[in-house]
């Protein structure tokens, strides 16, 4: 009866708004309590997770990615980006994809590129006569479009999780990336072909935009020649690549101020590097707790009685990691979620990287998933628009994502065909 109770209550709490983090700690604790499983087990796991070097690259990749978000490198970006592909039909809609996917790749689908980016690209993008539907659909998209590109903390995580090799993820996901991009591209042409204004294209331009951003425009290429080189590990990478933003900011473009600026940004940061940590100790409890109880074993073994082959098996994954995503934040549901699915998935000859694209792109889609997605709020707040006029306004990108999520999960060699 006390077991129960106890529950309720937690649910109770769930309902009244506590934190997803304390809800999680609180259903471990209580799990623990009622179970004959050590609660030491909990300890050694966090232990495992943080003595991994490449938990380093969290707050690395993170900090390096808020500067560049502060500074004068969005506009910067912007000019290349609008000089290179602005004189194409949706060639500015294109455009606040790629930036948007860029900076996204940096600091993780945490709300910072349409807080910092949204201000810019939509009055650029209503200019262009662009609808105020569209130009808020696109911008609310584009705030979780790059996460399947490098240095993506939620990959970062995922492996750290799983156990599958970052540097295999960060190739994996790189065709599946440019897909969506495609895709929504596509719409945007579609959407701007109507259009009466329209650049030019200008070799020149090309040229100068470039030179003015050259430090930050070759970023990922050296990024990726470094690890895939073999000249730095993943862990190295970020650590060259915060201290480069930080001279390149601070001492070349001068945009951030040494004592002004960086004291600032550390803190904002560091304040989500700390969010996900703390999330990553109390998720680690319940997760433990579920696969020392064996809950993914029977979760198979309720599954064979419905499913008997892969492809379906795949379509339920989806319809499941949707619900998830628009529901949980996606640190959380890596660490919770991610070990139930991948013995079972293991069990349907499911390939562990395929399987992390099909999920980083699932809880993708979900920042934009109605009811409760949080790029939706964010988005809301930073227009203050009413959450319905988001819903019905990101809702044609939704289900381009849809089509590209089908794309991505049932054509597997996108995914590895890099690491092969």
């Amino acid at each position: 009866m006390l077991e129960v109770v106890s529950f309720i209550s937690i649910i109770v709490f769930a309902l009244l708004g506590t934190p997803l983090f304390i809800i999680m700690a609180l259903a471990a604790l209580t799990a623990f309590f009622f179970s004959e499983v050590e609660l030491s087990a909990v300890a050694i796991e966090i232990y495992k997770i943080s003595s991994q070097a490449t938990i380093l690259t969290i707050p690395l990749f993170t900090f390096a990615g808020y500067m560049m978000a502060e500074s004068g490198s969005p506009k910067r970006l912007l000019r290349l980006a609008d000089a290179a592909l602005g004189w194409l039909p949706g060639g500015v809609a294109i455009v606040s994809l790629v930036i948007c996917a860029f900076f996204t790749a940096f600091t993780g689908a945490s709300g910072v590129t349409i807080i910092a980016l949204g201000g810019l690209l939509y009055p650029i993008l209503i200019n262009e006569e662009y609808s105020d539907k569209f130009s808020l659909g696109l911008i609310t998209t584009s705030g979780s479009l790059g996460l399947l590109f490098p240095p993506s903390l939620p990959i970062i995580l995922y492996g750290l999780v799983t156990g599958v090799d970052i540097d295999k993820l960060f190739l994996a996901g790189i065709v599946p990336g440019v897909l969506l991009i495609v895709i929504l591209s596509a719409w945007a042409i579609y959407n701007g072909k109507s259009l009466s204004t329209r650049g030019t294209f200008s070799a020149g331009e090309i040229w100068l935009a470039f030179k003015g951003c050259i430090w930050e425009a070759l970023l990922p290429v050296a990024i990726l020649y470094g690890i895939y080189s073999g000249k730095t590990t993943t862990t190295e990478a970020a650590a060259v690549t915060a201290f480069y933003v930080f001279i390149v900011e601070v001492f070349i473009y001068k945009d951030l101020k040494l004592g002004k600026d960086i004291p600032r940004i550390i803190c904002d940061c560091m304040s989500l590097v700390g969010g996900i940590l703390l999330i990553l100790c109390c998720a680690l409890g319940f997760t433990n707790y579920l696969v020392d109880e064996e809950i993914p074993t029977q979760l198979l073994e309720l599954m064979r009685t419905y499913i008997d082959n892969k492809l379906v098996f795949l379509l339920f994954l989806n319809i499941f990691l949707l619900i998830v995503g628009a529901l949980m934040d996606i640190f959380s549901a890596i660490i919770v979620v991610v070990p139930l699915i991948v013995p079972i998935a293991a069990e349907f000859d499911v390939h562990p990287v395929h399987l992390a694209i099909i999920f980083l792109t699932n809880l993708e889609i979900g920042y934009i998933t109605p009811p409760v997605g949080i790029n939706l709020f964010i988005s809301s707040f930073r227009f203050e628009r009413p959450i319905t006029e988001l819903y019905k306004a990101s809702f044609p990108f939704l289900l381009l994502l849809l089509g590209a999520l089908i794309i991505v999960t049932y054509v597997p060699s996108l995914s590895l065909w890099l690491i092969q």
